[in-house]
């Protein structure tokens, strides 16, 4: 079974509004980065790779929900899911959270569209690349939830969590 990758990041100084916290656009950033790094290294997926053969995806839909800032030199861990793949897009799920994953501090759901890098369309992902896809995704997460209601059902998971160890 395909569980979603994480891995965890430090906030840099650069980063950072005046008040130490992560500037809001750098979220993005750090997510999209994140994401690019559990491709590389949990499914031996270059991006790079397919634009030599002339095709990527681009970045047409986010859907974020910022919920508590990430701090100057806060280690942060990143978590990042394919929940669903279409011929032409795919939806993938990213959050940030606190280093021990107690705090949801961002949400995100980016639609990537598959194109032809030459010709700037839209185009139907190969057979083998669905295949891949399909067996990436991450069955365990809810596709059929829409964004506001997968946001709740981890805030949930995370309440209970707390809950059940004790923690405030």
């Amino acid at each position: 079974m395909v569980t979603p990758t994480q891995s965890f990041y430090i906030i840099r100084f650069s980063d950072c509004d005046p008040f130490g916290h992560l500037n809001n656009a750098r979220y993005i950033d750090y997510l999209l980065n994140a994401r690019e790094d559990h491709l590389r290294e949990e499914h031996k997926f270059s991006s790079a790779d397919f634009a030599k053969q002339g095709v990527g995806w681009v970045t047409t839909r986010n859907e974020i929900q910022y919920l508590r800032p990430a701090f100057f030199n806060e280690r942060v861990c990143i978590q990042s899911a394919l929940l669903e793949a279409k011929e032409t897009e795919l939806l993938v799920e990213m959050a940030m959270y606190d280093e021990h994953k107690q705090q949801l501090k961002a949400l995100l759901w980016a639609t990537f569209t598959h194109i032809n890098i030459k010709t700037g369309r839209r185009e139907q992902h190969s057979a083998e690349m669905m295949q891949f896809l399909n067996g990436a995704r991450v069955d365990a997460l809810d596709a059929t939830l829409d964004f506001k209601q997968r946001l709740a059902s981890i805030l949930e998971q995370l309440k209970e969590n707390s809950n059940n160890t004790g923690i405030s």
